[in-house]
């Protein structure tokens, strides 16, 4: 896997590589807007010109993006889905102006209507922005999810009925949290668990569809449904379950982002970094 992090684009979309190259990233995840506004507005000209400058030495070889957490494809609120459609599709340029490969998002939350109209309301969300959008390149990469609440994509059924569904569904790809994995209670902690748990979303997908990671322990134990991110080898599912994770030769070119807390100077990042590297077979690296 080629290991990296999120990284905040604050100062400017650029910015984000800096600090991906500060804590000696190969991938970077960002946010191509502000994550908790519906709307934002285009990198301006100069900013542009600086990341692609940024990406020019190539110590970054992966970038993708993530949605903002306002949008719910799931939900059946005329205000509330419209605008959550309007910001996907502005999302989706900004992704692609920067040639981002796929943006993830979270499928969405059914907030009580059900699973089957949620899932209804999902397809046919992604159909009217895919048609709206039908000149981009970049990928919705469907992530899989802890279930908390109403939220759909806990069971990779759902995530399979989505592409089954979808009219576009090569415009579409899965980002696989292993936190997720854990709290939805995929028990990935041993070979046989993590094996399973992919063959369940290849069952549904396609191992193809398998676009990227995120890396994170868990805060909470084996099915608890509670999405809470910990640094590797602080949580429930424990540093040397993280061994066969990136070892699995399927996934070696495939970005593997952290998600978990940090400060300022960026050195818990570091530290998530070492554990994971020092977790790689010598046939790995």
């Amino acid at each position: 896997m080629i290991f990296g992090a999120h990284c905040s684009t604050s100062g400017g979309v650029y910015m984000a590589l800096r600090r991906a190259k500060q804590i000696g990233a190969g991938a970077c995840q960002i946010f191509v807007k502000n994550n908790m506004r519906w709307m934002g507005k285009p990198f301006p000209d100069a900013d542009l010109d600086l990341y692609r400058a940024e990406l020019k030495d190539k110590t970054v070889t992966h970038v993708f993006g993530h949605t903002g957490y306002l949008i719910n494809l799931g939900g059946s609120g005329k205000d509330f889905r419209d605008k959550s459609l309007q910001s996907l599709v502005q999302e989706l340029a900004f992704a692609e102006s920067i040639k981002l490969p796929f943006i993830v998002m979270h499928p969405g939350a059914h907030l009580g209507s059900g699973e089957d109209c949620g899932l209804r309301q999902i397809v046919d969300g992604l159909d009217q922005v895919f048609a709206v959008t039908k000149g981009l390149k970049v990928r919705v990469a469907l992530e899989n999810t802890a279930g908390q609440g109403s939220c759909l994509g806990n069971r990779m059924e759902h995530l399979g009925a989505i592409f089954d569904k979808v009219r576009n569904p090569e415009r579409l790809g899965v980002c696989l949290d292993t936190a997720h994995f854990f709290a939805a209670g995929y028990d990935i902690r041993t070979p046989k668990g993590w094996d399973a748990a992919i063959k369940d979303i290849t069952r549904a997908v396609g191992l193809k569809n398998i676009l990227g990671f995120h890396l994170n322990d868990s805060k909470t134990p084996l099915g608890s449904r509670v999405d809470r991110h910990a640094h590797i080898g602080e949580g429930h599912i424990g540093k040397q379950a993280f061994r066969h994770i990136v070892n699995d030769p399927r996934f070696k070119k495939h970005p593997a982002c952290l998600e978990t807390p940090k400060s300022d100077d960026l050195h818990e990042d570091i530290k998530n970094l070492k554990v994971l590297r020092s977790l790689l077979s010598k046939t790995s690296v």
